[in-house]
């Protein structure tokens, strides 16, 4: 039954009136409607709060995710910072061990250096002492080749000495 039904419904005219089972008929057909329609809107509205349920529902989980995914990127950035954090650790630490090291390589080649100029020193040495050797030997040659000579010339000497005689 729609209103344009109720709207449109006419009655018939009795001696009294209008005829009572016809107005009780339609009233009970206007009550079924009624009732129907109650139904169905109490129906509606059960369907609407569970909607409307389900959208409270969505809305929180919604901000649930919201609030996950804010605590993510914060979690992030706290390990983009731990990152950075620690890749300044290692480059702290790796420059001060290759400090060492070439403060350990400068020492050694200091030493090195020092340890060079002292075998120079010592072949400076022993140059002056083999050359000194030499020269005592080689006066000791000159020496023993003069004497050589006198005796060469004593023998001549002596020969011819002898030959006169």
């Amino acid at each position: 039954m729609t209103p344009l039904d109720i709207i449109q419904r006419k009655f018939k005219i009795c001696f009294r009136g209008f005829d009572v089972r016809e107005v009780d008929g339609f009233l009970g057909d206007i009550a079924d409607s009624f009732q129907l329609l109650i139904n169905e809107n109490e129906k509606l509205k059960n369907e609407t709060d569970k909607l409307k349920q389900d959208i409270e529902e969505h809305l929180n989980r919604e901000e649930t995710f919201k609030l996950a995914l804010l605590n993510s990127q914060s979690v992030m950035e706290q390990m983009q910072d731990n990152a950075q954090k620690s890749a300044e650790v290692i480059i702290a630490d790796a420059e001060v061990k290759s400090e060492k090291i070439l403060s350990r390589a400068n020492s050694r080649l200091f030493q090195l250096q020092e340890d060079i100029s002292e075998l120079k020193r010592q072949r400076i040495q022993m140059e002056v002492r083999i050359a000194s050797i030499i020269e005592a030997h080689s006066k000791l040659l000159e020496m023993g080749r003069e004497e050589q000579k006198a005796m060469d010339e004593d023998d001549l000497k002596i020969k011819l000495l002898v030959h006169s005689v």
